[in-house]
């Protein structure tokens, strides 16, 4: 028994150094031994979570939970879970688990990972306040806890989290990005100098990445924005070394949903009115009109849910990595609709539980469109439509998620304007349809009108008119995205037309779309 601990204590040792071969190793060689060591497959399920096999993560974790039901073992289960897209599952072991039942500020700090993750700031806030009280001196509690509060709009708590985080690690990527996102830059208040020293030090792609997106906020700040975008350049293009991106396989993914959707034969989906998706582009106002519906007082936000591929995926159940590929797409339409809406709607139950209505705003569910309104006849689909050339450059300018392969396009302008192109004859094709669920909207017209705008978009998904709805300034719901700034303020035209800044960077972006029928457009 005690070499099997001794053995334990080198698997978590070789964890926490990255080691993980060497580590599974060891847990392997635990378990050959004792079956039923729960640490063991404890470890094996840490080891798998981080390598990306997180179903095969969470298999191990509850094989651990079963032998040994720990609060540590829990709190992993449910950020896995969570990352799983698995939120009923997440949030039941976090409701089991309050902020003071355990005295591990990780433990704490995980399950307040796991409810970020579905969006529950205000409860995650709680267990990363415990895990700092706890253990004040490590940076990443201080960072979650920054990241939360800025997303609930407490910005002056986030950045005083984030500078802490900073003091305590100053190579801290995360945070210094994080921090300059929340804006507030001016002449006499910048951190240029110390994000340019610390970007010179670092080579590894994804930090130089999130260094050079935080250093081009600060020197758009200022009004550099040449710099700002060379500055961007450059880390993209290093970071794109490293990705398989194919422009090809994007475009023909494009081309096989426009087909499935045409060749298709009508059947019944699963009846339900509950579900509003807005879609479009990343940076094309899906946000702006989420708050605009949940303004509604029958209306929640339910965030950017992964649930309608998820779903798709579960009745599937095609053996390939992706979520959303080929693959999957065709044998979906070979699958019952009414099963794909049935489990979608099982899924959001977590989040959504009581809603009348509920707003799924997740940008990609564009390519589901089709299948939206096959699995779900009676949900509402709105689709932002903005200006192509500020649409490219606000996909260009923005750091998305650096583990999905989805936002690969937006490390390269003209790759960007490639995936807008196929992004937009896909959504006009299906336009032309005139299914009397989907709404095309245009970001600059909401803009520049809002009121009789928001009235059609009430009217178009059966909702009263409500003032609120058009206030969404005096929304005070958390806000999960990169608008989390813009969406505060009222509705306004100030974004439109930035893509100018940069005019001198973008001949050849425009060339493509004007090449691709998309500019000329009377978006502006």
């Amino acid at each position: 028994m005690q070499q099997l601990e001794q053995l334990c204590r080198q698997a978590e040792q070789q964890i926490n150094q990255g080691n993980w071969q060497q580590a599974h190793q060891l847990c392997a060689a635990i378990i050959s031994q004792s079956p039923q060591h729960a640490d063991a497959h404890f470890l094996m399920g840490i080891i798998n979570f981080e390598l990306g096999q997180v179903r095969k993560a969470i298999a191990l974790m509850i094989k651990a939970i079963k032998r040994e039901p720990k609060v540590e073992y829990q709190a992993h289960l449910a950020k896995a879970f969570a990352t799983a897209g698995d939120l009923v599952a997440a949030r039941r072991l976090c409701d089991a688990n309050q902020p003071q039942i355990s005295n591990s500020a990780l433990t704490a700090d995980t399950f307040g990972v796991a409810l970020s993750k579905i969006g529950l700031h205000e409860r995650a806030l709680g267990y990363f306040s415990h895990a700092i009280a706890i253990s004040p001196s490590q940076p990443s509690y201080h960072y979650n806890f920054g990241v939360s509060a800025k997303f609930l709009g407490n910005f002056d708590k986030a950045r005083n989290a984030l500078e802490k985080a900073i003091a305590l690690k100053p190579d801290y990527v995360q945070a210094h990005y994080a921090l300059a996102d929340l804006a507030g830059i001016t002449k006499e208040n910048h951190h240029i100098d110390r994000l340019s020293a610390l970007l010179s030090k670092v080579t590894q792609a994804d930090s130089r990445l999130q260094l050079a997106h935080a250093l081009a906020k600060e020197y758009e700040a200022l009004g550099e924005y040449s710099k700002a975008f060379l500055t961007l350049q450059q880390a993209k293009q290093q970071k794109l070394q490293s990705v398989p991106y194919s422009r090809d396989e994007q475009s023909s993914l494009f081309q096989r949903v426009a087909t499935l959707a045409e060749t298709a034969k009508p059947d019944n989906g699963f009846d339900c009115d509950q579900p509003i998706f807005v879609l479009g582009m990343p940076r094309s106002g899906t946000t702006l009109v989420d708050r605009i519906l949940c303004g509604h007082t029958d209306v929640m936000s339910a965030g950017e849910l992964q649930d309608f591929g998820m779903a798709v995926k579960d009745v599937t159940k095609t053996p390939t990595n992706r979520v959303l590929d080929t693959a999957t797409l065709e044998a979906a339409y070979q699958c019952d609709p009414a099963q794909i809406g049935r489990r979608y709607i099982e899924r959001t139950r977590a989040v959504t539980d009581g809603a009348t209505r509920f707003v799924d705003k997740l940008p990609f569910n564009f390519f589901y469109i089709d299948l939206i309104t096959r699995a779900l006849p009676n949900a509402k689909i709105l689709c932002l439509l903005r200006d192509p050339m500020d649409t490219c450059i606000g996909n260009f300018r923005q750091l998305f998620s650096l583990s999905s392969p989805y936002y690969h396009y937006s490390l390269d302008l003209m790759n960007t304007g490639h995936f807008y192109a196929d992004f937009y004859q896909w959504v006009t094709r299906f336009a032309e349809q005139q299914h009397q669920n989907f709404m095309l909207i245009e970001y600059e017209k909401l803009a520049r009108d809002p009121e009789p705008y928001v009235k059609d978009i009430l009217a178009f998904c059966n909702l009263s008119w409500q003032q609120n709805c058009v206030q969404v300034e005096q929304n005070t719901a958390p806000v999960s995205t990169a608008s989390k700034m813009q969406v505060r303020e009222p509705i306004n035209t100030k974004s439109i037309g930035r893509w100018r800044r940069y005019k001198s960077h973008t001949e050849e972006l425009q060339a493509l779309l004007t090449d691709k029928g998309v500019l000329p457009i009377a978006f502006n």
